[in-house]
């Protein structure tokens, strides 16, 4: 019997059945109910008063039992009112006719009549029980389902809203708000199915969900006792609802907190590392321009490479910060250029100044091309490689530069033997205004990593840390290489392409 009333996945039993059975077994209950006594009389009938009249009464009241098995309530009442008058008719003194002789008689009409009813109310009792464990089991399921689905971090609202459509056997369910202005106008929250409707008038069946408020849902009418659920339903999107919104509250005011910290330390690095440099060329310009004091050639010079020091140092600076709001911003204009990697390094050592002799350069000699904005891969690596020179221990040994092939990729690698950076940091030293270790107060705003990825990026390639095998940190350029570079050989004693000019607004 539980087989004929499980229903689709999803669906809640209807309670408001006057018969906890289905229609086909309630139709097929009433034609074997008009049927099958008919059938056994005539076979009674056959066989003779060899089976006698409790033998008559008895098979007769097997097709009730049967009937009530089969449809239930009503086909049993049938069946037993058909048999109870052909067991009158057909086996009870006078035959062929209506008439009972004898007073026993009256109670074997009576008691046939009173048993067939209690077993068919004992099978329609026993239906509706199945029928409402059935809905209770979908309700859970339907229930636990939500929760997982909340738990497990889904868009719960959609899901509650799935759900419910699918438990109630609609086409479509909506979650809708009351426009706050007072106007009569809604606005859709969520919704799932078909066509969902955008405002209540719209819905077959719609219930509050709060205040502004409304669940709606297109398809059928609904039941009470489907408007009861309905009601767990919408408080529960009223719940999920709130839970949403002070997320997005949350994630709001987390995101304003990280905007204020960042705004703090982008200040409190300007106002030192800005600071630095201007107070550094100042001085000196105004020594210069002292009547006081009457400077050598040498001094006189010495002031001026202090200042045109600092002067290059703050241009770095501001350039370094501009770039680096034009990356965020989504503007930096990027050339896609073919590049020897071999004849961007001279401008990239002449601008680390002295410090660039101790750089070991070890590129091969067929390495092949790569597409890149020249100005922009120049930049990259003054910032890396001179991170390497500023972070290499006197002791240790220098950077290295070397460069290698990876598949449709060219990587250069450079190497430096200094204390290195563990693991669990790697990702931080590209992040902005992170300098990590460092104690003096010329190290920079702490920019140049996060600037030389976002550059990195910009390009098309990537900018990874990973660990110097002898000790030290490798940082990895990865630039695609340029398309068709295996039938690309330079011929010797080839002049050079001249260099492309610079991206807009970006300096070397």
């Amino acid at each position: 019997m539980s087989e004929d009333v499980a229903l689709p996945l999803g669906t809640l039993p209807d309670l408001a059945s006057a018969s906890g059975l289905p229609r086909r077994r309630r139709i097929a209950g009433l034609a074997l109910g008009l049927l099958l006594p008919v059938a056994l009389t005539a076979a009674l009938l056959a066989l003779g008063p060899a089976v006698g009249l409790a033998g008559d009464a008895l098979v007769l009241m097997l097709a009730v039992v049967v009937t009530a098995l089969v449809g239930g309530l009503w086909a049993a009442v049938v069946s037993a009112l058909l048999a109870s008058t052909l067991l009158n008719y057909c086996f009870i003194p006078p035959v062929r006719t209506f008439q009972i002789s004898e007073p026993h008689n009256y109670w074997t009409v009576v008691s046939f009549v009173l048993v067939g009813l209690l077993v068919s109310a004992v099978v329609h009792r026993a239906a509706s029980t199945a029928t409402a464990a059935a809905r209770a089991a979908a309700e859970a399921r339907t229930l636990t389902d939500v929760a997982k689905a909340t738990l497990r971090g889904e868009d719960a609202l959609p899901t509650l809203l799935e759900h419910m459509r699918r438990a109630f056997g609609m086409t479509s369910a909506s979650l809708l708000r009351r426009d706050p202005s007072g106007s009569r106008s809604w606005h859709v929250v969520a919704a799932r199915g078909s066509e969902p409707p955008a405002e209540p008038a719209l819905a077959d069946v719609y219930l509050p969900a709060g205040e502004d408020l409304v669940i709606a849902l297109c398809g059928r009418p609904l039941s009470p006792s489907d408007r009861a659920v309905l009601g767990a339903f919408a408080a529960q999107a009223q719940a999920l609802l709130e839970r949403d919104e002070l997320a997005r509250a949350a994630a709001l005011a987390a995101r304003l907190e990280a905007s204020e910290r960042l705004r703090d330390a982008l200040l409190a690095a300007v106002g030192h590392d800005l600071r630095t440099p201007l107070a550094s060329a100042t001085a000196a310009v105004t020594s210069l321009r002292s009547q006081d004091v009457i400077w050598s050639e040498d001094e006189r010079e010495e002031l001026l490479a202090t200042a045109e020091e600092s002067l290059t140092r703050l241009a770095s600076l501001v350039s370094d910060l501009l770039d680096l709001s034009r990356l965020r911003a989504g503007v930096l204009s990027v050339l896609r250029q073919t590049l020897w990697l071999d004849e961007l390094l001279p401008p990239v050592l002449d601008e680390l100044g002295a410090d660039a002799s101790k750089v070991v350069v070890a590129l091969p000699e067929d390495l092949p091309p790569v597409v890149g904005d020249a100005a922009l891969v120049v930049r990259v690596l003054v910032n890396v490689v001179g991170n390497a020179l500023r972070h290499a221990p006197t002791d240790a040994d220098p950077p290295e530069l070397t460069g290698q092939t990876s598949g449709d990729r060219v990587e250069l690698h450079i190497i430096d033997h200094g204390a290195g950076v563990p693991a669990r940091d790697r990702e931080r030293i590209f992040s902005p205004f992170q300098r990590l270790g460092d104690t003096d107060n010329i190290s920079g705003l702490g920019i140049g990593l996060a600037l030389s990825r976002g550059l990195a990026e910009a390009m098309g390639g990537t900018l990874e840390a990973s660990d110097t095998p002898s000790g030290g940190l490798t940082m990895v350029l990865a630039l695609p290489a340029a398309p068709g570079t295996a039938a690309v050989v330079a011929a010797p004693g080839t002049p050079p392409e001249p260099a492309p000019e610079p991206a807009p607004g970006v300096g070397p």
